[in-house]
C-alpha cells in the first residue's frame, strides 16, 4: 500500500473565500488550451486570429461548465435536481460530467465554426489535441479532492483515501484516467494533428480512445454510490461511452476510406491528362 499524500484542497483561504486546486485546475486547462489551440492553428494554417482564439476560448468554457453541469444533472442525478432545481446553480458542491462537457464543447465550436465561416473539423481536430490536457489536470484535482476513488484492492499500489467512510484500500483510479485520457490521448492526438492526418479523424480518435479509456477504467472505478451497477457488472459512465465507441470507429473508417477515394480519383484523373 501507498500512502496518500495528504494535500489540502485549498491553495488559499481569506475569510469565507478559498482558491481550491479542483477549481485552479479548470483555469490551467483553459490557459494550456489557449496555447495549444493557438500552436496548432498556426501550425495548420487554420483561420484563428488572436481575438478569434480569445472568442473561442471563451465559448468553450461556457460549453464545458454549463454544458457539464446539466449532463451531471441529467445523467447522474435527474431527480433530485427535478426536486431541487436551484441546485443546478450550486456548482461549488461538486457534480461536472464529462459526457455533457463534451456535447457542451461541440456545440460551442459548431457554432464558432458557423459564425467564423471556418470547417467544423479543422477546428475539432485541434481542440480535441487540448482537451486531453484539461482532463489530465481535471483527474488530478479529483485526486488532490480525494474524489472519485477506486474499488477496494490488494495491489501494492492501492490507498486509502481518507474522504472514504470504509476505509479500504482502493485503487487510484484518479490517476488511471489522468494517465489513459490525459496523457496518453494528448500524445496520440496531438502527433494526428502534426503529422497532417486525414480532416476530422484526430477528433474522431479522440472520441474512440477516450470511450475505450473510460470503459476500462470504470473497472477499477468505484460506482457512484446512488447509481451503483446499472446493468449486470457495467457502470452508468460505461453505458454512456459505448455510443462514443461505435461513432468514433465508424467515424475514422468512412473518413479514411473517403481519403483512399478521392486519392483515386486524383490519381486516375492525372493519368487522364497525360
Amino acid at each position: 500500500m501507498i500512502p496518500y499524500p495528504h494535500i489540502d484542497p485549498v491553495i488559499l483561504r481569506l475569510g469565507r473565500f478559498e482558491i481550491r486546486w479542483y477549481g485552479m485546475m479548470y483555469v490551467l486547462g483553459f490557459i494550456a488550451g489557449f496555447f495549444i489551440i493557438g500552436y496548432l492553428a498556426g501550425k495548420k494554417k487554420v483561420k484563428l486570429t488572436g481575438d478569434d482564439l480569445w472568442d473561442y476560448i471563451f465559448y468553450l468554457m461556457l460549453g464545458v461548465l454549463i454544458g457539464g453541469r446539466l449532463g451531471y444533472c441529467l445523467f447522474y442525478a435527474p431527480v433530485y435536481y427535478f426536486h431541487e432545481p436551484l441546485k443546478v446553480f450550486a456548482l461549488w458542491e461538486g457534480g461536472m460530467s464529462f459526457h455533457g462537457g463534451f456535447l457542451g464543447v461541440a456545440l460551442a465550436t459548431a457554432y464558432y465554426c458557423w459564425k467564423k465561416k471556418v470547417h467544423f473539423y479543422d477546428v475539432g481536430d485541434i481542440v480535441a489535441a487540448a482537451t486531453p490536457v484539461g482532463l489530465f489536470l481535471g483527474r488530478i484535482g479529483n485526486f488532490i479532492n480525494g474524489e472519485l476513488y477506486g474499488r477496494a484492492t490488494d495491489a501494492a499500489w492501492g490507498m486509502v483515501f481518507p474522504t472514504d467512510p470504509e476505509g479500504l484500500c482502493r485503487h487510484p483510479s484518479q490517476l488511471y484516467e489522468a494517465f489513459l485520457e490525459g496523457l496518453v490521448i494528448f500524445v496520440i492526438v496531438f502527433i494526428l494533428n502534426i503529422r497532417g492526418a486525414t480532416r476530422g479523424v484526430a477528433m474522431w480518435t479522440f472520441i474512440l480512445l477516450y470511450g475505450l479509456s473510460r470503459f476500462f477504467v470504470e473497472f477499477f472505478r468505484q460506482p457512484d454510490p446512488h447509481l451503483g451497477l446499472v446493468l449486470g457488472p457495467f457502470t452508468l459512465g460505461q453505458l454512456l461511452t459505448v455510443p462514443m465507441i461505435l461513432a468514433g470507429a465508424v467515424m475514422i473508417v468512412i473518413l479514411l476510406l473517403g481519403r483512399e477515394k478521392d486519392e483515386k480519383v486524383t490519381k486516375a484523373a492525372g493519368k487522364g491528362k497525360k
